[in-house]
């Protein structure tokens, strides 16, 4: 993948990050809010961020000092 691929993935996966954000807060605000589902999108939101922050790294440049 080339750093501008790297980019736009890097768009769309923090625009779902936000995505599952607002789903977990609206879950959060039902009467009788569906655990598992609630569960789930968090485990999805982490996964996303691990993926993000690795294609962060691959898209700075390694140092040495």
């Amino acid at each position: 993948m080339d750093e501008a691929q790297i980019k736009v993935r890097l768009d769309g996966m923090r625009i779902e990050h936000r995505d599952l954000d607002d789903a977990i807060a609206a879950l959060s605000l039902s009467t009788t809010p569906d655990q598992l589902q609630m569960a789930r999108l968090k485990k999805r939101k982490l996964r996303l961020r691990d993926e993000i922050a690795m294609l962060e790294d691959h898209l700075i440049p390694d140092i040495i000092a």
